[in-house]
Order: C-alpha cells, then structure tokens, then sequence
C-alpha cells in the first residue's frame, strides 16, 4: 500500500533537500558514485555470506499463494525500460525502477525552476511527513500481525523455524560487521588515509545516538556536528553531503535486503540464479535510495525487492519478530557509512 507513494514523494524530497542543482556537480557526482559502490559492495557481501552459509535451507515453507520464482527480464532491457512510457501506469504496476527514474527526474526539475517551485516543495514535504506518519501507524500495528504469524509458524515448524532465524541474524550482523570493520575501514584508509582508531573514536558518538533512535534522519544534527567540528569536514559541504547520505546511502538497509533474499528464498524452497542475484544486487541499491531515514521503512521496501524476483511478499513476516534489534544495528551502519563515504570524497576543508 505505501511503497509506491513512499518512493516516489521521498525521493522527490531528498532531491529537492539538495537545494542547489549546482551542487550536484563534481562532488556531488563522486560522492553519489562513492555511495553506489559502497552499497553494492554491501549487499554483495550479504547475498556472498547467505548463500556461503545457506540461512534457512531445508525449510522448504508451503505458502497458499502460487508464487514462483520469476524469469528475470534480460539486464539490458531492465535499464532501457526505466524510462517509463506512461509514469501514471507504472504507479498503478508497481515498476519501481520506472517511478525511482520519474521521482528523481521530478526532483532535478523543481530545482531548476528554483524560488517559484517553494510552496510546491513545502507541500511535497507535508505529504512525506504524512506518509511517514501511515508507516508509524501500520508499524505500531505489525507486532500484532508479527506475533500471529510467528505462532502459526511455530505451531507448524516448531523450533526449525527459531534455529533458522538465528542463522539470519547471525549472518545480518555478520555482514554488517564484516562492511564496516573492513570493507569501509579499507576504503576509508586508502583514499582518506585518515587513521581508522581516530575514527571509529569520532564517529562513537553518532553510533550510538543511531542504534538507540534506529533514524538517520534523526542522527542527522549529530552526524553534521561531528564531521563538521571533529573531522574538519567543511560545513558548506557537509550540510550538502550527510542528508544527501542519510537519504541515498543505506549500506546497513541494503545489507539487510540481501540476506533477507537469500533467507526467504531458501525458506520457500526458490532457486535464484544468478540474474536474480544481480537483479536483487541492483534493486536493493535503488531501494537503498528510496528507503527514508526513519524506523520501518526499510522492511517496506524489501518488498520492492521482493516482486522484483518473485519472492512471497508475507516472507517479510517471518524476520519481522526480530528485525527491530536489527533495524538499531544497520543504522548504526548506515550513519557510520555516510561519515565514511564522505571523507572519503575528500570533503575536507
């Protein structure tokens, strides 16, 4: 019900919360560059570590529903079917990549028009604020449903299901640690060459504040506080560079999607290939764009992630019992990332 209306007024914000389209230039397009590989190589570590350890293999959960695993669509065809040729029945399709493309193309343009467009983005922003206000809602509500699914389940399954779930999680915060600790360390250290125990010192801090709010977008002020006052970090640029993270760079979200594919799949029995494996590598970055910097979100757009292979949409119920610790654990992860990515776009004044 929300992914639609979510992606595309979210994405319309982030790119208006740009404010010039000037700044979408050089270090705009390196940091932008910068985020995209740092969350594919998150997700690939995740989908890498899954299918290693074969989370939820052996299940093999029959669903009512004939789902079936979906013939992906050549990758050539994925990108020149983005644009799309009717943005209004790609809405009422549910074609992510079209809308992900439209949203953004809307966004590039209002800030072209610049002052005159203003009241346009303020409506656009009370819009998101309501729509984040139904995912709070329809979230304060899901324990409910979580806890009525876990039972059926259980009563089904019994206590294969809870080993399996430990493998997910196991996994989840394996590869988050595996990203940061050394993937993002490598890469800090070679194009920054900032010292790693200076800054994972710096970045303690909004670690924290990150995993007790489970909100990006709430760490925000601390993040711009800590690169800006502790790092150096030129404050014209980071005011630019952290929202711009905290909306596009979501390694901890991204990561989540992909061992989330694996463990569903491998629950339900599906094979994915490796098309599938690169469709859901693809999608999960442009989620990862999409995805709001609040509590929640990111279980809502695993379910993009979802129709795009084939997956069973009330999969999602399965981890929702334990994604709320999960959910602290990958902000954390994602506010560190966008401190990371940052320096090492040379941001630095």
């Amino acid at each position: 019900m929300l992914v639609v209306p979510l992606v595309l007024i979210s994405l319309i914000c982030g790119v208006c919360g740009i404010g010039d389209i000037r700044l979408l230039g050089r270090i705009g397009t390196k940091t932008f560059i910068i985020y995209m590989i740092t969350t594919a190589l998150a997700i690939a570590t995740a989908i890498g570590l899954g299918v290693l350890f074969g989370i939820g293999k052996g299940m093999n959960i029959e669903t009512e529903a004939a789902f079936e695993a979906a013939s992906a669509p050549p990758l050539l065809d994925v990108f020149s079917n983005i644009i799309p040729s009717n943005p209004i029945s790609a809405m009422a399709n549910g074609d992510m990549l079209s809308i992900i493309f439209f949203a953004i193309l809307i966004g590039v343009s209002i800030l072209m028009v610049g002052k005159p467009a203003k009241g346009l983005v303020q409506s656009l922003e009370l819009i998101n604020e309501v729509i984040l206000k139904m995912v709070t809602i329809i979230m304060n509500l899901a324990p409910y449903g979580v806890f009525a699914l876990l039972t059926k389940a259980m009563a089904e399954l019994g206590l294969d299901l809870i080993w399996s779930l430990l493998g997910y999680v196991a996994v989840l915060v394996g590869s988050l640690a595996f990203h940061f600790f050394v993937t993002m360390m490598i890469v800090l250290k070679v194009s920054s060459g900032l010292s790693i125990k200076t800054f994972l010192a710096k970045m303690r801090e909004v670690q924290i504040f990150a995993f007790s709010t489970s909100s990006s977008n709430a760490t925000i002020p601390i993040t711009l506080r800590t690169v800006t006052k502790r790092m150096g970090v030129n404050n014209s640029v980071a005011s630019f560079t952290v929202p711009f993270g905290a909306t596009i760079n979501m390694d901890g979200t991204a990561i989540m999607q992909g061992t989330a594919t694996i463990f569903i799949a491998n629950i339900y029995g599906i094979d994915l290939g490796v098309t599938e494996y690169l469709t859901v590598i693809l999608m999960s970055v442009l989620a990862s764009v999409g995805t709001a910097g609040v509590p929640g979100v990111g279980l809502i757009m695993l379910s993009m992630v979802f129709a795009q292979v084939g997956l069973p949409i009330e999969g999602i119920g399965l981890i929702l019992g334990v994604d709320r610790i999960l959910d602290m654990l990958r902000t954390a992860v994602n506010v560190g990332g966008d401190a990371a990515d940052g320096y090492c776009g040379k941001i630095r004044r």
